[in-house]
């Protein structure tokens, strides 16, 4: 909250399984612009990605209170924006998050992100 009150642009990003952890944030910068965003990718997607092995072992009950494994996730119910990861390449999901910002007048800039 503090950088958003100092005029920034504040770009975070959380696993944040529980919907009530999410609409308590969203209280808190009720004063500043909240935008959630739902980077949504199938967790077999995810499994598949994995470089550390993690789900493997989370699915393995080595790593207890995984999210999405023995740790449930609440998706949100109703996300400013929607980012589907096994769909969408990088460079549509950073496109689709800057036409966010410009659809609520937090960027002006003409360009597009590649300029």
């Amino acid at each position: 909250r503090l950088l958003s009150d100092a005029g920034l642009i504040v770009l975070t990003a959380f696993i944040s399984p529980l919907r009530t952890d999410r609409q308590t944030v969203r209280q808190l910068l009720q004063d500043s612009n909240f935008f959630e965003i739902y980077v949504n990718c199938p967790l077999e997607e995810c499994i598949r990605r994995d470089p550390k092995g993690l789900y493997q072992k989370a699915q393995a009950g080595e790593i207890p209170e995984f999210t999405g494994i023995s740790s449930p996730y609440e998706p949100p119910q109703s996300p400013e924006l929607v980012l589907d990861t096994s769909k969408q390449s990088l460079e549509e999901c950073v496109a689709a998050v800057i036409a966010l910002l410009r659809t609520h007048n937090i960027i002006s800039c003409s360009n597009d992100f590649n300029h």
